[in-house]
């Protein structure tokens, strides 16, 4: 058995928990990184980065088959598109192994050592670790647990076979002729149009009245417009009831109450995930619990000294900036620095077509919190870029206070608004109000121009519409 003490142990290194030991490294602290599979958690290796990337696979294949078919507007056209899946596959894993090294480097660079294995709990402050070389046990001052989250396995549906998560979808080197995806998340959605792209026929089953729904209809209205010319089959207040007798399809209840079969060559299930908590060993702590995830405070501290956690064992938003920006703080505060957490806001993305993002507060909830406002709304059918880029469906939203204009939040749909979800979050973390978003002067053409204008309609002066 081998012994290591430290001052830091960070179990999990997933961007909340890698960020973590990577500041506490740089600010000099004595610093114990455990990792059970590989640097960068689920978010890297099985999460963000390789659905992007097959998300853009399928936004490529898409243009290509779209000028063969001579549907682009602008005259081009192209033979018709032929996919190596394998292929795309491969160059995901090239760019997830880049940044995998990247990562280490990074861990290195700030002289904090990484353990592979299984931590798992003995005290408040000390942790036995599996390794390959044996087991070793790590005593620290502070603790960090950041070991993320796992898919929500249906008890009805288990992973196996042609029932498959998240991370099965995203390993596939064979395009399934048809899918079946449970969950109108943004997960399920996401990746549901990139395999509707690519030439699968797709069918989403979602048990609630409508896809995405943290998102008011507002916003979800262009991306069912997009799933339906995609050709995507949405079963709204339907139920997944479990595979067909033979193995070849899903059962459900339609919202009519009556029972349906869907044939299928795969069933990706996205009904949420779960924290990554049941091997850790936390039956010998004593923490106090909201539901599954660990109950923390404004700076990340658990109810016992000396734990802290981080990221999505800690609940809602499941976000891995969240999760990043607990980590450095958390780090900090290990360091002695005063540090809290006060965001104003964290923004959110959904990477479907169009993509969504939120940040702050959406109409409903600012006049739920009591708020009268100012709402603007400026559409990408009046903005130049937008026109130029094929891709003018979509708006920018803002909410303000109706008294002093200080802008409570903002949101757009449209194609690549991701883009502008760091614009939209830093407005409302500096105190932005209406006149400072208008009186910016934004470049021209750039769909940023309909964030400045949506301010300008909220004062009741819009120049291009």
């Amino acid at each position: 058995m081998t012994d290591i003490t430290c001052k830091l142990l960070v179990i999990g290194a997933g961007p909340g928990g890698y960020v973590c030991a990577i500041r506490a490294g740089q600010l000099g602290i004595d610093t114990v990184i455990v990792e059970s599979s590989k640097l960068g958690g689920t978010c890297l290796n099985i999460g963000c980065i390789p659905s992007k990337a097959m998300i853009h696979v399928a936004e490529e294949f898409e243009k290509a088959a779209h000028a063969a078919a001579g549907k682009t507007p602008f005259g081009l056209t192209t033979a018709e598109p032929k996919l190596d899946l394998k292929q795309a596959v491969a160059w995901k894993d090239g760019i997830v192994q880049r940044l995998n090294n990247g990562v280490a480097g990074l861990l290195r660079k700030a002289k904090v050592k990484i353990v592979h294995g299984q931590a798992r709990f003995r005290d408040g402050k000390t942790v036995a670790v599996e390794t390959e070389t044996g087991p070793k046990t790590i005593t620290a001052e502070t603790i960090v647990i950041a070991t993320g989250s796992v898919p929500v396995e249906l008890p009805f549906l288990p992973f196996g076979g042609n029932v498959i998560s998240s991370t099965g979808a995203l390993a596939l080197t064979e395009l399934p002729k048809r899918l079946v995806v449970v969950g109108g998340g943004y997960i399920g959605l996401e990746l549901g149009t990139a395999f509707a792209k690519l030439g699968a026929k797709v069918t989403v089953v979602e048990a609630q009245e409508k896809i995405l729904p943290l998102y008011d209809a507002e916003l979800t209205a262009p991306v069912a417009k997009s799933l339906s010319a995609l050709g995507v089959e949405v079963l709204l207040g339907a139920k997944a009831l479990g595979p067909t007798a033979k193995g070849d399809g899903l059962r459900i209840e339609t919202a009519d109450g009556k029972e349906r079969e869907l044939p299928a060559d795969k069933i990706l299930v996205t009904v949420g995930r779960a924290p990554a908590t049941s091997k850790l060993g936390l039956d010998e702590l004593v923490l106090d619990m909201d539901g599954r995830f660990i109950r923390i405070g404004e700076r990340c501290e658990t109810s016992m000294r000396g734990i802290h956690a981080i990221g999505d064992v800690t609940g809602e938003p499941m976000l891995a900036h969240r999760a990043m920006a607990q980590g450095e703080m958390v780090a900090e505060i290990v360091a002695g620095e005063p540090r809290i957490w006060d965001k104003a806001c964290i923004p959110a993305i959904c990477f479907t077509d169009p993509e969504i993002v939120s940040a702050g507060l959406s109409p409903a909830e600012a006049k739920a919190a009591g708020f009268e406002t100012k709402i603007g709304l400026f559409p990408f059918q009046a903005n130049g870029r937008a026109m130029t880029r094929h891709g003018e469906a979509g708006f920018v939203r803002i909410v303000a206070r109706a008294d002093n204009h200080l802008v409570l939040g903002i949101q757009a749909v449209g194609q690549g608004v991701s883009e502008l979800s760091a614009a939209f979050g830093l407005a409302i973390e500096m105190g932005a109000r209406l006149e400072d978003v208008a009186g910016t002067i934004h470049a021209h053409p750039t769909l940023g121009e309909a964030f400045q204008e949506s301010a300008l309609k909220a004062l009741g002066h819009a120049l291009h519409i």
